[in-house]
This record gives C-alpha cells, structure tokens and sequence, in this order.
C-alpha cells in the first residue's frame, strides 16, 4: 500500500499560481487589442498619409477569422468571448451608425451642416446609447449575468489595492480614494482644456445657459463609454488574462482611441490611458459601476462645456 507522508503528499499548487494567466494568452490578448484599437489608423494618418477606411473593415474581418481559428487553436480558446465581445462593439457601432444615417427624420432632428452643437450632440449620444443598449444584449447572450459585467452600483466603500508607483502603499477605502482622485483628475483635465481651447471669460459664461445640457449628455457619455469600452471587455478578461493585464488592454484600448478625441493627440493619450486604467480600477475593486461612471462623468461635464462654446473640438 502506497502511503503519503506529509512530505511527499501531492498538494495543488498555490491558488496564484493556478490563476496565473498562459503567457501566450496574455501575448495574444494585447496584440489583438493593438491591431484592432486605434493605433493602425494613428499609424497610416500621421505617418503615411494615407485614408484609413479600409481598415475597419480589415479589423472586422480579422476578429472573424480569430473567433473561427478559437474554436481550434488553444491559445485563443479563452479569449473566445473577449473576441465576440470586440467584434460586436465594431459591428453594432456599424450598424447603428449606418441606420440613423439613412433615416431622414433622424437627420432632420440631429443632422446637417447647420446643427447645433445641443442638436449635434443629443444624436451622438442617443446613437450611443443604443449602442450601448445592444453591447448589454451581447453580453446577456454570451452567459453574463449583470454583475458579471459590473452592471450593478458596486461597493463604494470597497478597499483599494495599493498602488506603490503612485506612492500609494496602504489601502483605503474607495470612498476616500475616489473622492481624491476625482478632484486632482478633473483639476488635471480643466488645465489641459483650459491650455487647449484658452477660453475668454466671456466664452465661459455663454455656457452657463448650457449647462443643463451638458449635464445630461455627460451622463449619457459616461455611461455609454464605461459600458461600451470598459465593463464589456473587463468582464471576459478578468478570469483569463489576471487583474493587472486586463486593467492595462482595457486602458490601452481606451487611450488609444482619444489620439483624436477631447482630450487629443499624444498628451490626450497618456491622459486618457490613465483615465482609463483608474476607471477599470474602481470597476474591478468595487465590482461595480457607480465609481466609474461618477468620475469620467465629471470629466465629461468639462470638456463638453468647453465644446459648447467652441472652444475646443475633437483632435484639437
């Protein structure tokens, strides 16, 4: 009879280790988010000079095909439903974007060179939202519950996990730690508005008639871009690829895509990639929405009013 002693005795490995994400997986999750963000398009614009429409179409089609090779190549076996995920976000935005265009009465209300910013930005938002709406149906069907996909308020008072880069080297509640970071980030954004568009003070009083507005399309804004961009694609990283890479693809992905947004260009990258990183934070540690969406929310509310007095546009 073969006996174990408790030196000998097989015991599973460390729960870190059992959780540790395939290198390749991790690889293959990262350059797939490069290839299909907005770095390709930064790369043929800036660099070559080149139209870049095609390229949506090329990014569709090789989410397609790498859904296809998952079912048979282990290595992207796990990221199956990232996959689905980044395919649908293309996809849906497609689809929406093409109807509301060929809908007359939708381009009446929110249409035509002579819009107004209000008119302009209500149609975006609304687009957005239904876009958002059909991302939330997505995810139902790939088997997520709601909190699964951070559709719920969260915990507000969670604990923080230290962030030592930052010279944070003890925990705290998310209460306190939200509260802070919401201040010093939106300080941070209003300077680089205020460098960006150098608004008179006449400029900025013309907003305040705005202001309900704009507190609306932020909060539209908030939720449609925390959904769409951020909790969609945290939910089927998170498992697979670990807590620090999911906060970084998901980040990256998001940082990228503001080379031509408010805030624009290399600074507005760096800004929103961290942006991006602590919102993915806040949804990871209090499982849950409420954080996010309150802090790019009050970023929205300053970079909107800016745009309603023209004194900023996307990509500068």
């Amino acid at each position: 009879m073969n006996t174990l002693t408790p030196s000998n005795r097989l015991t599973p490995p460390p729960a870190e280790n059992r959780l540790a994400p395939v290198r390749q997986i991790v690889w293959a999750a990262w350059i797939i988010m490069l290839l299909v963000s907005m770095l390709p398009n930064i790369i043929f614009t800036e660099l070559f000079k080149q139209a870049t429409p095609w390229l949506f179409w090329a990014k569709l089609g090789l989410l397609a095909v790498l859904i296809g090779v998952s079912y048979f190549w282990h290595v992207l076996t796990p990221l199956r439903k990232y996959l689905w995920v980044l395919a649908a976000i293309f996809g849906v935005e497609y689809l929406v974007a093409t109807g509301t265009q060929l809908l007359v009465p939708w381009q009446r209300l929110f249409g035509g060179l002579g819009a107004s910013f209000s008119a302009q930005m209500l149609g975006t938002q609304l687009q957005r939202f239904i876009v958002s709406l059909l991302i939330i149906g997505v995810m139902f069907l790939l088997g997520y519950r709601a909190p699964q996909f951070f559709l719920t308020r969260g915990d507000m008072r969670a604990p923080t996990r230290p962030i030592p880069w930052l010279g944070i080297k003890k925990s705290e509640s998310w209460l306190r730690f939200g509260r802070n970071f919401a201040f010093f980030i939106s300080l941070g954004t209003l300077i680089f508005l205020i460098i960006g568009g150098r608004p008179s003070l006449e400029s900025l009083g013309r907003a305040l008639p705005l202001l309900p507005l704009v507190l609306l399309f932020a909060s539209l804004n908030a939720f449609n871009e925390e959904m769409t961009y951020r909790a969609s694609l945290l939910a089927p990283l998170e498992n697979v690829v670990g807590y620090k890479h999911a906060l970084g693809i998901t980040a990256a992905f998001f940082g990228l895509g503001h080379f031509y947004g408010v805030p624009y260009g290399l600074v507005g990258v760096a800004m929103a990639t961290f942006l991006g990183w602590l919102l993915g934070k806040a949804m990871l540690e209090t499982r849950g929405f409420c954080w996010s969406w309150l802090i790019h929310f009050l970023q929205d509310v300053l970079i909107f009013s800016f745009m309603a007095i023209g004194s900023i546009v996307p990509g500068g």
